[in-house]
């Protein structure tokens, strides 16, 4: 995903269910409280919150083998996530 295009909520939590990891696991792992977290991936659209923050959850994600689509790079044309191949 491109640095201009912002990751959404639910791509967050979509990104942590494929990783089976839990809130607490991602925000100690991205140094952000979970507090934090549960309101980013509550964002509506793009996620809301600190631009550092956010990149730190995207890259701790990233770093487990998460890869972001953008709008119009997956099947159906909307944003998603899926797993790096081995």
């Amino acid at each position: 995903m491109s640095d201009s295009a912002q990751i959404t909520g639910r791509q967050i939590s979509a990104a942590r269910t494929l990783l089976g990891i839990g809130q607490d696991s991602l925000a100690k792992a991205a140094r952000i409280s979970v507090a934090t977290l549960r309101r980013m991936e509550a964002s509506e659209g793009a996620v809301s919150g600190m631009p550092n923050n956010i990149d730190a959850v995207q890259r701790t994600l990233e770093a487990a083998g998460i890869i972001f689509l953008a709008d119009g790079q997956s099947i159906d044309g909307g944003p998603g996530v899926r797993l790096k191949k081995d």
